[in-house]
């Protein structure tokens, strides 16, 4: 099974990944692959310095991230040009890394993706699961782990789709707003129901 994990910020989505490969899952991470793609000598690092110029690349030929950032935080159009490059480029190598997964003889493969829906990738995966907090929660736990202020916190929560919305669009919710064994046991049990994990493991 093609298990898609996903939630929102500061949800607990990492928390769970961890989780699920402490239970031997393979896990395609969507933020590890985004970062592998513009590694120096890739073909999407090389398109990126074309069209931008070598303005965004540092001295040993590794990506400026700020630089670029501050580019396409101005520009609309050239963040549009940005995502038109790498978005196919993340999207290949994660099939791939599925794909590898399976040919290896893996039965389940987990595809952790932030954006899962903005993205609208529902169809990379067969079951999804969303990592869900209350905003009461999430706004607190993002202002401490980013150190922002209230509204800044509110800014990139609002940024994303709302969690009601994503949960809708799940098979299952895990509801992180407690301590991590309840987070774990709601997992094993979701794992359990869909014949990933044997009913004999500790739950």
């Amino acid at each position: 099974m093609i298990i898609g994990l996903t939630g929102s910020i500061a949800s607990g989505k990492s928390t769970v990944a961890k989780m699920m490969t402490a239970l031997g899952l393979p896990i395609v991470d969507a933020d590890i692959v985004a970062r592998d793609v513009v590694e120096p000598g890739t073909e999407t690092l090389k398109l990126i310095a074309e069209n931008f110029g070598q303005v965004i690349l540092l001295e040993d030929g590794s990506l400026n991230r700020a630089k670029l950032g501050d580019i396409i935080f101005h520009e609309p159009a050239k963040r549009k040009m940005l995502n038109d490059i790498m978005h196919p480029a993340i999207r290949h190598e994660m099939l791939r890394q599925r794909d590898a997964y399976l040919e290896a003889g893996e039965k389940h493969v987990v595809m952790d993706i932030p954006l899962l829906f903005e993205s609208k990738l529902q169809h990379f995966v067969e079951r999804i699961i969303v990592v869900s907090v209350s905003e009461e929660v999430q706004l607190r736990r993002l202002m401490e782990r980013n150190n922002l202020s209230k509204e800044d916190a509110l800014a990139r929560i609002r940024s994303q789709l709302p969690m009601s919305v994503k949960e809708k669009g799940a098979h299952a919710v895990i509801y992180n707003n407690e301590n991590l064994e309840q987070t774990e046991h709601q997992l094993k049990k979701i794992l359990t129901y869909w014949g990933v994990l044997q009913k004999n493991k500790n739950l």
